[in-house]
C-alpha cells in the first residue's frame, strides 16, 4: 500500500495516509498539478502559509526503466503567480518511490526564525532545527557534505540554498545527485517557498526499504530492453548527448540563427566554438584528472548527458554543466571564457539559484548598464554575493523582470515573469508558441519543439515559417506532460519520436507494472488532462489568453541574420491550446 504524507510545518507534525483515491492511478506532474489545483488557493501570496509544496515520483520511478529517476515538484510560483512543475535529476524520486511513498505534502507556517531539517525514513517523519552551520549563507556543497556526515551519504537530500533562505524569486530547490553534486528543481522559485516554509533541507533514507511492486515482472522486462534500445540506438539519446552534452546546441542554434545573443539582439555569435559542447568535450578530455565527458544525473541514466567539468588542475568545478546556462552566460551575456562560466555555474549551484532565470537577468543588466557587457568575474562576485546579500545580488535574483524595471527598459525576455531561455522564438517558431502558451512562463522543456524545429527528429517543421507549428507545440506539449507523470527524463523523446516500437514500450512498462491496459490514446488524454488542470489554476488566478504573449518587441525588432519577426496573431497562438 503506497502511502501519502502531509507535513504541517506550523504544528511541526506529520500525518502519514493512504492515498487519496483520485490521486492514486497518477504520478508526477500529473499529481503535483492536481493537487495543487485541488488544494492551494490560486490567489494566494506564494510565499505565505496558504501555498504548498508537493514532492511527487513518476508513475515509473524506483523501477528498473531506463531513465526513470526525475522527480517533480508543485507549488505556486512566487516567480510568475502561476502554478509551477519543476522536474529533477538525482536519487530522491528513485528512493521515496522504493519506499512506497506516493507523495509527500509541505504545508502550513512556522512561527520564528528557525529553520528545520525533515528527515523521512521507513519509520516515518522527523522534524528537527537545523543546525546553525548550514545556515546564514552556507553554500549547497558545504551544506550537503555536512548532512552527509550527519545523517550518511546514502541518502537523499533536497536543500534550499542561501537564495531559497532569502525567499528570493529565481531560489531553487537542490538536490543531492549519486555523487554528491547538485541537480535542481530550478524553474518558477519554488526554493523560495521551501524557505518561506523554514524548511531548510529534506532527509530521505530508503534504508531497509524493498522494491518497487511490479505486477508482470517479466513483461516489464522485456519492455524496459525495448525501450532501452531505442534510447541508445538514436544518435542524439545514444551517442550525441553522452559524448558532448546538452552543449552540442550550441554551435547548432549558432548556425540555425537562433542563439539569442547580447539580451535577444542578435542570433549569433562570434564565439560559439568557445563555449560549444565540442570544446567541452576536448577541454574534460585534455584535462583529465577528476573531469568527466559523460554522467548520469540519477542512477539508471543511460544517455548520461550531464559531466564533469574540470579546472586546468583536473579539479572538479562543476556538473550537469547545461546548454541553457552556458548559453545565457555565454551567448546572451556575451562572456567568451568557458572556465569563468563553469565557475558561475558552480556559484548558482551553490547558492541555489535557477540558472536561466539569473543568466537572462544578468544579460538584462549587462544592457541596462548595471554589469558589462561579457565581464565574467564582475557575474561571478554577484552571484557568490547573493549568499549574502548585497543588494545588486537581490536585484539580480529577483529575475529578469524586476531588472528590466530597476534598468528602465522595455526589451525584457520573459513570458508571465519568467526569462525565455535559450532559443530565440523569431528564428525558432515552434519553440516560440510554446514559451507563449505553457502554464508556466517561459520554458523550453514544456514542449521542446527543437527537437522538430532544428534537430529534426520526428518530423522536421521549418523553424522560420508558421504552417504546422501550432499543431507542433500542441502536440509536444500534450506529450511532454504525459512524460513528465511517468518519471522519465525528457530526452527519452529523442529515442522514440522516429521509433514506434520504443514509444509502445514506455507504455507497455506502465502496464506490466501496474497491471493495467493503456493505450497511447490513454496516455494522450492524460497529457491533456494534465494541461487543463493547469489551466484551470491559472484561470482562477487571474490569467488569461492575453498572457499566453511573447514580449512585444519581438513583433517588430528582427532578428539576425535572418532578419525575422514574431508575426503569429493573437488568434493564431490561442490556437495552441485549443483541444
Amino acid at each position: 500500500m503506497q502511502k501519502f504524507i502531509r507535513i504541517d510545518m506550523t504544528t511541526l507534525q506529520a500525518t502519514t495516509m493512504d492515498v487519496p483515491e483520485k490521486y492514486a492511478g497518477l504520478g508526477g506532474r500529473a499529481l503535483t498539478s492536481n493537487f495543487v489545483n485541488d488544494e492551494v488557493n490560486p490567489t494566494c501570496h506564494a510565499l505565505g502559509k496558504n501555498n504548498k509544496l508537493i514532492f511527487a515520483p513518476g508513475l515509473l520511478s524506483g523501477t528498473s526503466a531506463p531513465n526513470s529517476g526525475r522527480m517533480s515538484v508543485g507549488g505556486k510560483s512566487p516567480l510568475t503567480g502561476t502554478i509551477k512543475e519543476c522536474n529533477t535529476g538525482g536519487s530522491s524520486s528513485q528512493k521515496l518511490a522504493k519506499m512506497g511513498i506516493k507523495a509527500f505534502v509541505i504545508e502550513g507556517m512556522p512561527k520564528g526564525d528557525k529553520f528545520y531539517i525533515i528527515k523521512i525514513d521507513m519509520n516515518g517523519v522527523t522534524i528537527d532545527e537545523a543546525p546553525a552551520e548550514i545556515l546564514g549563507g552556507c553554500g549547497n556543497y558545504d551544506a550537503i557534505k555536512i548532512l552527509g556526515e550527519k545523517y550518511g551519504t546514502h541518502v537523499g537530500i533536497a536543500i534550499a540554498g542561501p537564495a531559497g533562505e532569502y525567499r528570493l524569486p529565481s531560489a531553487n530547490i537542490s538536490f543531492k545527485d549519486p555523487d554528491g553534486n547538485i541537480r535542481s528543481a530550478g524553474r518558477g522559485g519554488l526554493g523560495a517557498v521551501f524557505g518561506s516554509k523554514k524548511v531548510k533541507a529534506i532527509i530521505i533514507d530508503d534504508k531497509g526499504a524493498g522494491k518497487v511492486p511490479i505486477a508482470n515482472p517479466e513483461a516489464f522486462s522485456a519492455a524496459a530492453k525495448v525501450f532501452a534500445k531505442a534510447i541508445l540506438d538514436h544518435p542524439v539519446s545514444g551517442q550525441g548527448l553522452a559524448s558532448y552534452g546538452t552543449g552540442v546546441l550550441v554551435n547548432i542554434l549558432n548556425e540555425a540563427g537562433g542563439l539569442p545573443s547580447y539580451n535577444f539582439s542578435k542570433g549569433r555569435v562570434d564565439h560559439s566554438d568557445n563555449i560549444s559542447g565540442e570544446t567541452i568535450n576536448a577541454t574534460i578530455a585534455e584535462r583529465g584528472g577528476e573531469g568527466k565527458v559523460s554522467h548520469g544525473c540519477h542512477p539508471g541514466c543511460l544517455m548520461r548527458c550531464s559531466q564533469w567539468y574540470p579546472d586546468k588542475q583536473g579539479k572538479y568545478i562543476t556538473s550537469g554543466f547545461e546548454y541553457e546556462t552556458i548559453w545565457g552566460l555565454g551567448a546572451d551575456a556575451g562572456i567568451d571564457d568557458l572556465d569563468a562560466i563553469a565557475y558561475i555555474d558552480r556559484a548558482m549551484d551553490d547558492v541555489g539559484v535557477d540558472s536561466i532565470e539569473v543568466a537572462v537577468a544578468v544579460a538584462t543588466a549587462m544592457e541596462g548598464g548595471l554589469i558589462p557587457w561579457g565581464d565574467g568575474k564582475a557575474v561571478l562576485e554577484i552571484v557568490k554575493d547573493i549568499a549574502k546579500p548585497t543588494h545588486i545580488a537581490r536585484i539580480i535574483a529577483s529575475g529578469t523582470t524586476i531588472v528590466g524595471k530597476v534598468c528602465g527598459l522595455y526589451r525584457v525576455p520573459v513570458v508571465k515573469d519568467q526569462a525565455i531561455p535559450a532559443y530565440d522564438p523569431r528564428a525558432v517558431k515552434g519553440i516560440g508558441l510554446t514559451y507563449a502558451t505553457t502554464t508556466m512562463g517561459a520554458d523550453h522543456t514544456a514542449g521542446y519543439c527543437i527537437s522538430g524545429n532544428i534537430l529534426k527528429i520526428g518530423g522536421y517543421i521549418d523553424p522560420l515559417k508558421k504552417d504546422g507549428q501550432i499543431e507542433y507545440a500542441r502536440a509536444m506539449q500534450i506529450g511532454t506532460a504525459a512524460v513528465d507523470s511517468t518519471g522519465l527524463c525528457l530526452f527519452v523523446y529523442f529515442g522514440i519520436a522516429d521509433n514506434p516500437g520504443g514509444y509502445q514500450a514506455l507504455i507497455d512498462m506502465i502496464n506490466a507494472q501496474y497491471g493495467i491496459n493503456l493505450t497511447a490514446n490513454d496516455v494522450d488524454e492524460l497529457g491533456k488532462s494534465v494541461l487543463r488542470v493547469e489551466r484551470d489554476f491559472n484561470k482562477r488566478a487571474g490569467f488569461t489568453n492575453a498572457h499566453d504573449r511573447l514580449p512585444e518587441f519581438m513583433e517588430y525588432e528582427p532578428i539576425e541574420p535572418h532578419n525575422v519577426v514574431w508575426d503569429f496573431t493573437p488568434e493564431e497562438i490561442d490556437e495552441v491550446m485549443n483541444f
